[in-house]
């Protein structure tokens, strides 16, 4: 399993340390928990323990797991956003620690795992939480300022993207980003407008989270600066005042894009 894990992410950006043995394990984690991204383990029959180990112990980080039998329950006794693989997917590896990642960025504080439900005394519940809040914050801040936007990246919730919107959710969500997209339209050329950069931002942000493509933005310009052509044409005015407005949509595409760059980990 190590051999197929080092070819593996032999050309990936992550920075590895090893352990063989329980013992190893738990003292290199205890030693660099601040410096951890994710943890990833191979359980034996007794492995779970280590976990329940560093849990005792307030020590609660990101991890996969590549067992290739489910243990649900076993996971959950560190916390609930365990991520399981079988040893079929370590092709897939990187996309799973980015994925163990994320779920641990979004752990509740009340998660059953974190509040031990075991009879704890009060001050160790709180102290566990306050430790989970302070992990995820540092975590997040880590990958902000080595990854750019990937730590909003993780953050990002697949449900809320278009594609996976109901019929009508896409609908209201699109007519918004099209009125939006308007109100940057009529007040892009006004000095005496200072919320204009904020309009943007939050124009961004909307779309980022949404996973809207840059094609989508493109349509709605289009579609907005023909019902100013139509209009125009309508009161005998000349259509060239449209042609400004590309500065707008390039204008809002950098943002956008940058975005999405910024959100990617590097290659090394």
């Amino acid at each position: 399993m190590a051999e197929s894990l080092k070819k593996t992410l032999t050309h990936s950006p992550f920075a590895i340390s090893w352990s063989q043995t329980h013992t190893e394990f738990v003292q290199w984690t205890i030693s660099n928990r601040h410096r951890i991204d994710c943890l990833v383990v191979q359980p034996n029959q007794d492995g779970w323990d280590l976990l329940h180990e560093l849990w005792e112990r307030d020590i609660l980080l990101p991890t996969l797991v590549i067992s290739a039998q489910d243990a649900l329950e076993q996971r959950t006794q560190y916390h609930d956003a365990v991520i399981q693989i079988s040893p079929g997917q370590l092709d897939t590896i990187e996309d799973q620690v980015h994925k163990a990642i994320s779920q641990f960025l979004k752990l509740p504080a009340n998660s059953s795992t974190v509040v031990d439900n075991e009879g704890s005394p009060t001050e160790n519940r709180d102290n566990r939480i306050f430790l989970l809040s302070l992990q995820q914050q540092r975590l997040t801040e880590k990958l902000q300022e080595r990854l750019g936007y990937l730590g909003v990246y993780y953050k990002r919730n697949s449900q809320n993207f278009v594609r996976n919107m109901t019929v009508e959710e896409r609908h209201e969500f699109l007519d918004q980003l099209r009125q939006d997209y308007r109100q940057i339209i009529l007040s892009y050329f006004s000095s005496d407008d200072k919320s204009l950069n904020q309009r943007i931002d939050d124009y961004v942000n909307l779309a980022f989270f949404a996973d809207v493509s840059i094609s989508k933005v493109v349509e709605i310009h289009m579609e907005l600066m023909d019902n100013f052509s139509k209009q125009l044409h309508m009161e005998g005015r000349s259509e060239e005042i449209l042609l400004d407005y590309r500065l707008t949509l390039i204008d809002v595409l950098a943002h956008l894009c940058e975005m999405y760059r910024r959100s990617i980990p590097r290659e090394s």
